[in-house]
C-alpha cells in the first residue's frame, strides 16, 4: 500500500469518526423522509404529466373524429352534386385523418397504460412512506428516551462532566474553609495567651491576670467538687460495711438464744456428759460477747 493510500484511509477514518459523533439519528431519519417525499411528490408528477398527455391525445382523437365526420358528410353532398372530384379529395382527406387517428389511438392506449402503472406505484410509495414514518417516529421516540435516561444516570452517578467539575469545587471549597477555621482557631488561641501581640487595639494586661486567675478558679473548683464526690463515695462505702456486721451480729446471737433454749427444754445430764455435748469452740460467737467469757459460763 502506497503512502497516499494509507494517509486517504487514514483522513476516511477519522473523518468517519468525526461524522458518527455529530451524527444524530433522528435528524438522519428526517432527511430520509423527506427525500422520500420528494421522491412520492416527483412520482405524482410523472403522473399528472401522463395523465394530461393521455387527455391532450383524447382531444385530439375527438377533433380527428369530428373532422372525418365533416369529410364524409361534404364527400356526401359533393356527390350528390355531381361533383366526383371533390367528393373524392373530401375522402382522401378523411382517410389521412383517420390513418393519424390510429397513430393517435395507439398512443393513448400507451399513455393510459403508463398512468395505470404510475399510478399504482404513486400508491406503494405512498403506503412504504407511511410505513417508514410510523417506524421513523417510534425509533426517534425511542432513541430520545434512551438519550434522557443515559442523562439522568450520569446526572445521578455523577459520571457527567458537569457533575464532576461541580462535586470538584465543592470539595476544594470544604476543604479551604476548614484550612481557614483551624488557621483563626490558632490565631486566636495565641492572641489570648499572649504568644502574638494584638496591634489591632491595645492589650489590658489587668484582664489578662484576671482572666488567668479566674480559669485557674475555675480548676480548683473542679478538684474541689471531684473530691467531694470522692469521699462521699467512701463514707457511703463504710456506711453500707457496718451496717452489714451489725445485722451479722444480730443473727449470731439470735442463733445463740436458740441453741440456749433447746439445752433448758432438755433433761439434765452429768456435767462430763453436758460439756462433751456442747464444747466451748462449737458454740457461736457473738461480736458484743468475748470468747473469754463464754468459757468462763458468765455469758448472758
Amino acid at each position: 500500500m502506497g503512502v497516499m493510500k494509507r494517509v486517504s484511509l487514514v483522513f476516511k477514518a477519522k473523518a468517519n469518526k468525526a461524522l458518527d459523533k455529530m451524527e444524530d439519528p433522528r435528524e438522519t431519519l428526517d432527511y430520509a423522509y423527506q427525500r422520500q417525499l420528494e421522491n412520492l411528490t416527483r412520482v405524482r408528477r410523472g403522473v399528472a404529466d401522463v395523465a394530461t398527455s393521455r387527455k391532450r391525445v383524447e382531444l385530439q382523437m375527438n377533433q380527428i373524429n369530428q373532422q372525418s365526420s365533416k369529410l364524409e358528410d361534404q364527400a356526401r353532398k359533393a356527390l350528390s352534386m355531381g361533383r366526383e372530384d371533390l367528393a373524392r379529395s373530401a375522402l382522401e382527406r378523411k382517410s389521412a385523418a383517420q390513418s393519424q387517428l390510429s397513430g393517435l389511438q395507439e398512443q393513448f392506449v400507451q399513455l393510459q397504460s403508463d398512468e395505470e402503472k404510475l399510478t399504482l406505484y404513486a400508491q406503494q410509495v405512498q403506503a412504504k412512506l407511511d410505513a417508514f414514518r410510523t417506524q421513523k417516529e417510534t425509533i426517534k421516540a425511542r432513541y430520545t428516551a434512551a438519550e434522557a435516561t443515559s442523562r439522568i444516570n450520569e446526572a445521578m452517578s455523577g459520571i457527567s462532566e458537569d457533575m464532576g467539575d461541580i462535586g470538584m469545587a465543592i470539595q476544594r471549597a470544604e476543604d479551604k474553609t476548614a484550612q481557614l477555621q483551624a488557621r483563626a482557631g490558632a490565631l486566636d488561641e495565641l492572641l489570648a495567651s499572649g504568644a502574638l501581640d494584638d496591634l489591632t487595639g491595645h492589650r489590658d494586661d489587668i484582664q489578662a491576670e484576671l482572666d488567668m486567675m479566674s480559669a485557674s478558679s475555675d480548676v480548683e473548683s473542679d478538684l474541689r467538687r471531684l473530691r467531694g464526690e470522692l469521699a462521699s463515695g467512701q463514707a457511703k462505702q463504710l456506711e453500707s460495711g457496718a451496717n452489714g456486721g451489725q445485722a451479722q451480729g444480730n443473727a449470731q446471737r439470735a442463733q445463740y438464744g436458740q441453741q440456749q433454749d433447746n439445752q433448758q427444754t432438755q433433761p439434765q445430764q452429768p456435767p462430763y456428759q453436758q460439756s462433751a455435748a456442747l464444747p466451748v469452740s462449737d458454740l457461736p460467737v457473738s461480736d458484743d460477747v468475748p470468747v473469754s467469757d463464754v468459757e468462763d459460763g458468765t455469758g448472758s
